[in-house]
């Protein structure tokens, strides 16, 4: 049996932005197309925390976003802050918030979906609803705009299962456009890209203990 030769990620050449910066920690907003961090081939070594080590070498990486989203991300600088930060994520400190552009009208003006979620081991990286074996997922959403054929929302998971908005939203009837895992091929073609960005960031300072809030609009 052939091998299929290795899948090799578009390479983004837009530069990474510096929303914030002190000495624990920056917020940056991660570009479309650029891998958080290194794939396993090495032609897609190239991502956010290798470009980010050449001008601040101790960074280092407490949570991810997916090749296809763009946004802001919160990037450590040293033991103690990787160490506290990643403590917030896990006890689901850290408040998110996303803007999705999805297929079709959405009638109702918020709500949420809360289907659990697991790996489809034969379609990787796919995955699925499964109430047998998936893990709890929560998303709740508001409609900020309705257009005639798409709905602008404003997403905000309380859980962080991967493709977990994507999934939710192909769910609630309204898949996301330009996604091309779990939009159907009309929603697919209506954009160039996926259309979700995370936008809003907020934690705990690992040293000054203050709330600390970072936005990113989208760019679309």
């Amino acid at each position: 049996m052939q091998e299929l030769p290795p899948y090799l990620v578009p390479h983004s050449t837009e530069e990474i932005v510096i929303l914030y910066a002190d000495d624990d920690l920056l917020l940056v907003r991660k570009p479309h197309l650029l891998l958080s961090i290194p794939g396993r081939h090495p032609l897609n070594k190239d991502c956010l925390i290798t470009r980010l080590q050449e001008r601040y070498p101790t960074a280092s990486i407490v949570h991810r976003l997916d090749l296809d989203t763009s946004g802001i991300m919160v990037i450590p600088l040293n033991k103690p802050a990787h160490v506290h930060i990643s403590r917030q994520f896990q006890q689901r400190e850290v408040k998110k918030a996303y803007h999705a552009v999805v297929f079709d009208v959405v009638e109702q003006d918020e709500g949420q979906v809360n289907l659990p979620i697991t790996s489809d081991w034969e379609r990787r990286p796919l995955q699925k609803i499964c109430y047998e074996r998936g893990r709890s997922a929560l998303t709740h959403y508001q409609v900020l705009e309705r257009g005639g054929d798409r709905s602008r929302m404003l997403l905000k998971p309380v859980t962080g299962r991967s493709h977990q908005l994507r999934i939710h939203m192909r769910e609630l009837g309204h898949p996301i456009l330009g996604c091309d895992m779990y939009a159907h091929a009309t929603a697919l073609d209506m954009a160039d890209r996926l259309m979700l960005n995370a936008s809003v960031l907020e934690f705990t300072h690992p040293t000054s203990g203050k709330w600390l809030r970072g936005d990113c609009p989208p760019d679309f």
